[in-house]
């Protein structure tokens, strides 16, 4: 089986491709050729067995997606795109690398005659937006009230014509919050939900910009990896004429995050943050779902994690395993 990764030098895409090292099978199917993409070429340690590339690109450049779709990969893992404040700042980045690219690739697949591979496309919970009931049924309307939300809500509806129509077997997973994020912060607007717990975890300071009571959608990049292997194998007649799925999550306000981390680590964790009000980062995150319905994800197999407390174990397991 070939594998593609878009976004491979991305956190999910490192850690997606960890797992393929660890465990180089999907399905009892065994992954003889991987493919990673980014534009920069992903470190990845020499102990694949099969045909490794890494591949510095820019998916958006003419002729990327044709040459990728030139080589038939079995099951494409779109993880590539600007994050949620990045695509806010810059709108002709944001639509170029996350609506653009993704139509050019798809398109470039709908072009190879005889071909149609496994397609998961990552999504997010910002397809969402107020007002919304909580918790919010997969069946309710997307409202984005950010350009990177609708960015991912209308390549949500390119994947499902391309699938209606057979070009690609495709599945979208409406990711939640990935918490704890290893590593520096990002451009996300979201990137504090992981700081607010990783930099007291390592003794440093910790930017805090919203209220305590904000509440929010999260799993860990350990289930993250676990919902895009999940859905590279899954039975997509299941699915029905939606091939969009909200994956499982965790709903939990930044105080009860901080609660878990006071519980974790101790009380000498929380002196470690410091609240700085951030206005432009409230009015983005205030606009995101609180809380979600999952059944049809959860009946089909997909699983996180069900405490804070959790989670952060998790991170300190594989990133202490990792240093």
């Amino acid at each position: 089986m070939h594998v593609l990764i878009t976004g491979a030098a991305g956190m999910l895409g490192r850690k997606l491709t960890e797992s393929f090292l660890q465990d180089p099978t999907l399905g009892g199917r065994p992954i003889s050729r991987l493919t990673l993409v980014d534009l920069v070429p992903p470190e990845v340690a020499d102990s694949f067995s099969g045909l490794l590339t890494t591949e510095g690109v820019d998916l958006g450049a003419p002729e990327t997606a044709e040459v990728l779709a030139s080589q038939r990969p079995d099951l494409i893992f779109h993880l590539a795109a600007v994050v949620s404040a990045e695509a806010e700042t810059d709108f002709e980045k944001g639509y170029r690398v996350n609506l653009e690219s993704t139509r050019a690739l798809l398109e470039a697949i709908r072009q190879q005659p005889n071909y149609c591979p496994r397609f998961v496309f990552a999504s997010s919970i910002a397809v969402f937006g107020t007002p919304f009931p909580t918790p919010i049924p997969e069946t309710h309307h997307r409202t984005p009230l950010t350009s990177y939300g609708t960015q991912k809500a209308i390549s949500e509806l390119l994947l499902a014509d391309y699938s209606r129509r057979g070009f690609l077997e495709g599945i979208g997973l409406r990711l939640p919050t990935l918490c704890i994020r290893p590593g520096a912060p990002n451009k996300a607007a979201s990137s504090f939900f992981s700081g607010i717990l990783r930099e007291p975890l390592n003794g440093q300071e910790a930017v805090l910009p919203v209220a305590e009571t904000v509440r929010h959608w999260h799993a860990s990049p350990r289930a993250a990896v676990g919902f895009l292997r999940h859905a590279a194998t899954l039975d997509l007649s299941q699915l029905g004429a939606d091939c969009n799925l909200t994956m499982p999550g965790l709903a939990a306000t930044v105080q009860e995050q901080l609660d878990a981390l006071e519980r974790v680590a101790g009380p000498e964790a929380l002196t470690h943050i410091k609240r700085a009000p951030d206005p432009a980062i409230a009015r983005i995150v205030e606009s995101w779902p609180q809380a979600l319905e999952a059944e049809r994800a959860q009946a089909l197999g997909f699983v996180a994690e069900s405490s804070f407390e959790e989670i952060i174990r998790i991170y300190l397991e594989e990133e202490s395993s990792s240093a």
